[in-house]
């Protein structure tokens, strides 16, 4: 599968962005979507992932402020992203997990940048 993240750019803090990922298969198959952000000389870490159920979770500085949906008939994942803060500025990576019984499997996309300004 191949994952195109989108939306990114910059804005400036107190605003809001949408970020797309697009799917090039049915993302039924995967167990999570999700989008991990990577600042620079920061390891990457989780925003928001999403079960193919629906059930959703945050990492505790985005708590509130982010909101991660899915559209199964489009085969994408957003993030919509409000308040942002220039904490927030790093690249940000589409993920899908499949998870099989004695292993994960891990797809990303390319990365889109989030620049936010003070």
């Amino acid at each position: 599968v191949q994952l195109q993240a989108s939306g990114g750019g910059l804005v400036q803090a107190g605003g809001s962005l949408r970020l797309s990922c697009a799917a090039s298969g049915s993302i039924f198959s995967f167990n999570a979507m999700g989008w991990y952000r990577q600042a620079p000389g920061r390891q990457r870490e989780l925003v928001a992932a999403i079960t193919s159920g629906g059930v959703s979770n945050y990492g505790d500085s985005v708590k509130g402020r982010f909101t991660i949906s899915r559209d199964n008939a489009r085969n994408t994942v957003y993030l919509q992203m409000n308040s942002l803060k220039p904490e927030d500025t790093a690249v940000y990576y589409c993920n899908a997990r499949r998870t099989a019984t004695i292993a994960t499997f891990d797809y990303w996309g390319q990365g889109t940048l989030v620049t936010v300004s003070s």
